[in-house]
């Protein structure tokens, strides 16, 4: 029973990822921009904000050395908060005609955010800033970047089809099994990002205060 289940999950993720393969390009292509665009602003900014952010940064990576950070429970909590409002609000703009452009923003920011962090460590670090952006950026990111892809997908499919459906007179196909089956494919993601979230706030903390270790 449990075989046949994962077989048929299997077949439904391969088909859905058929049928959506232009949109998975796109939401992919948009992400990688993002994180160039993130990581080209790096260079536009001032020496003084330059200093000022590394200020700051220098002074988080010495608490978490020293580990004066909060604790892990308290940060996996409001990592997973704030990933769960932000895909929350991705899979209600979803659920509107008009929020399908505020998606693909939400994307492009997401991208930004890991692009410029990754650029700012290497620019004002060089290869020491690649390896704390190695073991403080990328872990979680492989499951984020995946889940945030998936999530802004289906959240750009579902406002397509309920668009067609606003417009056509010939939509044949019930919204509500494909509504009911958007929400939980969002929901299965997000429990996934709960992964994330327990690496961000268990595992990286200890790989960071490593690295810095290694450096001194």
């Amino acid at each position: 029973m449990e075989h046949r289940l994962t077989i048929n999950m299997k077949r439904s993720f391969s088909q859905h990822i058929q049928e959506h393969s232009s949109l998975y390009t796109f939401t992919v292509v948009l992400l990688m921009m993002g994180i160039v665009f993130g990581a080209v602003i790096v260079n536009s900014l001032s020496l003084m904000q330059k200093e000022d952010l590394f200020h700051y940064l220098s002074r988080f990576f010495g608490q978490v050395s020293e580990g004066e950070v909060a604790s892990a429970s308290a940060m996996f909590t409001q990592s997973f908060l704030h990933y769960l409002k932000y895909m929350g609000l991705i899979w209600l703009l979803g659920l509107s005609i008009i929020g399908l452009p505020v998606i693909l923003v939400l994307l492009f920011l997401k991208g930004m955010v890991v692009g410029f962090t990754v650029g700012f460590l290497v620019n004002q670090m060089g290869w020491q800033g690649f390896l704390l952006s190695f073991v403080s950026v990328l872990p979680q990111n492989l499951i984020l970047i995946p889940a945030f892809v998936l999530v802004t997908t289906a959240a750009v499919a579902i406002s397509l089809t309920m668009i067609k459906a606003q417009f056509s007179n010939r939509m044949k196909t019930p919204l509500m099994p494909l509504l009911f089956k958007y929400t939980m494919t969002v929901i299965v993601i997000m429990i996934l990002v709960a992964s994330a979230s327990f690496i961000e706030a268990f595992l990286s903390p200890s790989l960071i205060k490593s690295t810095i270790h290694l450096f001194s």
